[in-house]
């Protein structure tokens, strides 16, 4: 997330989410995503 951004010309990230949720026999799989807003904080 940080290299995306700094791609963007943002130099930090805000407002980050974590989601994840648990899947297969057992619960064995985890699947996640993480997301957030590049900003440019002067």
């Amino acid at each position: 997330m940080a290299e995306r951004a700094q791609a963007l010309g943002a130099n930090a990230v805000v407002g980050v989410d974590l989601d994840y949720e648990t899947g297969g026999q057992g619960g064995s799989m985890l699947m996640g995503s993480v997301s957030g807003t590049a900003v440019v904080v002067e």
